[in-house]
């Protein structure tokens, strides 16, 4: 992870958040979107190829998580 240029990273919430801190924020960096917790920016990012986020917002899309 330490090769993402994450200064460079523009994250954003989903215009469905209520405006809270209770959702991820997204990014796209490059091949790969990036995904972090609103509550805790400095934390942790998850990195995913864009396949890879294709199908995880898919299966949200599906109901496949009890989100």
């Amino acid at each position: 992870m330490s090769n993402l240029p994450l200064a460079q990273a523009v994250f954003r919430k989903s215009s469905y958040s209520d405006g809270g801190n209770g959702c991820v924020e997204t990014c796209v960096l490059g091949s790969r979107r990036l995904v972090r917790d609103s509550k805790n920016p400095e934390g942790g990012v998850l990195a995913l190829e864009r396949d890879v986020w294709a199908a995880v917002v898919s299966r949200i899309k599906q109901g496949a998580y009890d989100l």
